[in-house]
Formats: structure tokens, C-alpha cells, sequence
């Protein structure tokens, strides 16, 4: 496959670079969308348009790329192994076009960021000096669960991710370490262990909990450590929004376990208490991903550049 999709990029003869990369763009896009029409939506041209791109680009490569049928089956083997080339294709298309770009105009354009619901909060504090260096550069951010950030990281629909980097597998990424994320039980004064200085796992899985959602990863490892302690929860409200579960927090009639740098972001009232949860003191690494690219566009490296800035930051204040 790969001699074939070489002989195929070495002679498009009647075709340009342009061309070729469009194709591959439309591929990438169906591959994402597995709908004709919303990847046609998403690359700004028609279905047919589209549709022909791809029957083009099949052409080219002697094999068949997709599974026909009256709407999207699929992708065939072939089109699996042909999606990781035009990936890594169009990514270095990109990368070139913003490498020439910021030689002629300096560092600018537009960067794609997902990340997890519980590091949404500090986002600002990467975003804020970065652009202050570079004001050229704007940016879209996005809240998606650890899973969603690196499919989209790997469709190439964000520049870079922010997840945890050392419970779940990530696959083949660039990251730098930024913080560890402990572990606090966030509940009113007055309320069952609120005079604690701390509170075991086994001790918070006894209250009225309202929890983010079970396909988020922090839940994922809340519900790991309870499991560790020899207890379960079934939190009385799940949510994949930290606003909602703020909001329930604020009203004293619920609690929550919620990170520690978290919880120093965004603030609570007096009244609410914030206590270390033991047995164990548990940690775990959120960072900054991004495609392992070399080299990486000038966007993402400068990106990168500004996380190691910001992990240091966050090392010397403990």
C-alpha cells in the first residue's frame, strides 16, 4: 500500500498538489463525519463534489476506499491504511502552508484546543500569556471528554489537546506534563464530615454525591479509587458540565469530590469546606497533547513552548 499510494501522489500527472490534497481532505473529512453529506458541510463544498473527490481518488489508487451502499458503511481495509497517509499528508500540507506563513507575517492564525471538563478552568492561564506573546493567534476551546480529545486530535480537527497523560492509554502523542490533579470532597459547613481536616474514600462514598458523568475519565478514576477502598457510589445527580455540579454544590444540599486545582480556580464561598480525601492521596498527571509531528507547525510548537512555561510555573508553587 504504501509503494502504491507513493506511485499515486509521484503521478497525478493531470492533477496539482492542490488537488490531491483537497481529495485527501474530503477523504479525512467522510472517514470523521461517516456521513456524505455532513463531510461535504464540513469541507464547504457539495455532496457531489465530494463524492466525486473521493471516486477520483480511488481512481488514482487502483482500490477501493469506502464501502458503497445508498449511504456510509464504512471505510474498506485499504481505505483504513490509506486515512493514516492522508493524515499524515494533509498535516504536513498545513504545516508547511503555516511555516511560510509565519515567515513572511510572524506567529498568527487560529489554534484548536479540547479539553477535559476538569482542566477547562486553567486553560486561561496557558491561553492568556501565549497570545499576550503572539497577539495574532485566537482560539477555540473546547470541552470534550478524554477519549474525544485525542479522536479529534487524530482527525486533525484540533491542534492540540489538554487530558490526562498517565491513567488510560494514549497512543502515539507529543505531551508535556503540566500538573498532578488531587482529589478534595466539596461539601457545606454543617454538613456530615464538613468538620473534618480529612475524609477517607470510603468515608465520601457514604453522602449525596453529584458527579460528572461515568464516560468522563475523572469519574472513571473516582469511581477506581472508591473501588480500591471497598465501596461503590451511585451519585444522587450525574452531569458532564462542571457548571451544573457547581451550582448543586453551591446550594449546601449536595457534595462532590473535585480536583484541588479545580477547586482554587474557580472559588467557593465561606461556607463551603474543601478536604483532602485519603487512603489514598491520590494523583494523577494532566498535561498538554498534541500530534507527534517533526516537525510540529510553528502554532503548536510555540504552543508547546508556552505549556513547559506553565508546568514550571506550576512546580514552583507546589
Amino acid at each position: 500500500m504504501a509503494a502504491e499510494f507513493s506511485h499515486a501522489r509521484a503521478g497525478v500527472g493531470r492533477q496539482t498538489g492542490r488537488d490531491v490534497i483537497d481529495k485527501l481532505e474530503f477523504f479525512i473529512a467522510l472517514a470523521s463525519e461517516k456521513h456524505f453529506g455532513r463531510a461535504a458541510e464540513t469541507c464547504g463544498v457539495t455532496q457531489p463534489t465530494l463524492s466525486a473527490g473521493i471516486k477520483q481518488l480511488e481512481g488514482q489508487l487502483g482500490v477501493m476506499l469506502v464501502k458503497r451502499g445508498s449511504r456510509f458503511q464504512g471505510l474498506t481495509p485499504e481505505g483504513e491504511q490509506v486515512l493514516r497517509w492522508a493524515r499524515r499528508i494533509v498535516g504536513d500540507s498545513r504545516a508547511m502552508k503555516e511555516e511560510m506563513r509565519a515567515a513572511r507575517h510572524g506567529l498568527s492564525g487560529h489554534i484548536r484546543i479540547a479539553a477535559i471538563p476538569t482542566a477547562l478552568a486553567m486553560v486561561v492561564r496557558l491561553t492568556t500569556p501565549f497570545r499576550k506573546k503572539h497577539p495574532g493567534v485566537t482560539f477555540s476551546i473546547l470541552s470534550r471528554t478524554s477519549i474525544e480529545v485525542l479522536t479529534l486530535l487524530g482527525n486533525l480537527e484540533i491542534d492540540a489537546g489538554i487530558t490526562y497523560l498517565d491513567n488510560e492509554p494514549l497512543g502515539r502523542v507529543a505531551s508535556v506534563p503540566l500538573y498532578e490533579e488531587r482529589y478534595r470532597l466539596i461539601t457545606s459547613a454543617g454538613n456530615p464530615l464538613s468538620d473534618r481536616d480529612r475524609v477517607t474514600w470510603a468515608e465520601v462514598s457514604r453522602l449525596p454525591l453529584c458527579l460528572l458523568t461515568p464516560d468522563m475519565q475523572n469519574r472513571r478514576i473516582i469511581d477506581q479509587h472508591l473501588a480500591d477502598a471497598g465501596v461503590q457510589v451511585r451519585p444522587t445527580l450525574e452531569s458532564n458540565s462542571m457548571i451544573v455540579l457547581f451550582s448543586h454544590i453551591r446550594t449546601g444540599k449536595w457534595s462532590s469530590i473535585m480536583p484541588l486545582n479545580l477547586t482554587e480556580t474557580l472559588g467557593f464561598s465561606e461556607s463551603i469546606r474543601v478536604i483532602p480525601i485519603i487512603e489514598p492521596d491520590a494523583s494523577h498527571t494532566v498535561g498538554l497533547v498534541a500530534a507527534p509531528r517533526a516537525p510540529q507547525t510553528p502554532l503548536v510548537s510555540a504552543l508547546l513552548d508556552e505549556a513547559m512555561a506553565l508546568a514550571s510555573d506550576f512546580r514552583a508553587a507546589g
